[in-house]
């Protein structure tokens, strides 16, 4: 069995996002992404904008899947805690507008 790595998209991705929304009959993901690897072959991805998912329907991913979303979901969230402490700081209440 090979390694699943599963990393932000690169600009250098591009090619193969859309390779893979071609594969999958979707329209190309909105960036940034997460994309899932097994080996160094690109099976899965999804947007972290929107959640949506393409797959390459050749390669056993359905188990991946659910592991790329569930991380993308971490990652939002935790980019809405980060937002939140920078607008409304430690206290939880409105930073004072300078």
């Amino acid at each position: 069995m090979q390694a699943l790595t599963i990393r932000q998209s690169s600009p250098h991705d591009a090619d193969s996002l859309a390779g893979l929304a071609q594969l999958d009959s979707s329209r190309p993901l909105r960036q940034p992404a997460l994309v899932a690897e097994v080996g160094d072959e690109l099976w899965a991805a999804v947007s972290l904008h929107d959640e949506r998912v393409v797959a390459d329907p050749f390669r056993p991913s359905g188990a991946i899947v659910p592991v790329l979303v569930e991380r993308a979901r971490q990652l939002r969230r935790d980019d809405r805690r980060e937002r939140s402490r920078q607008r409304f700081g430690a206290t939880g209440l409105p930073r004072p507008v300078a």
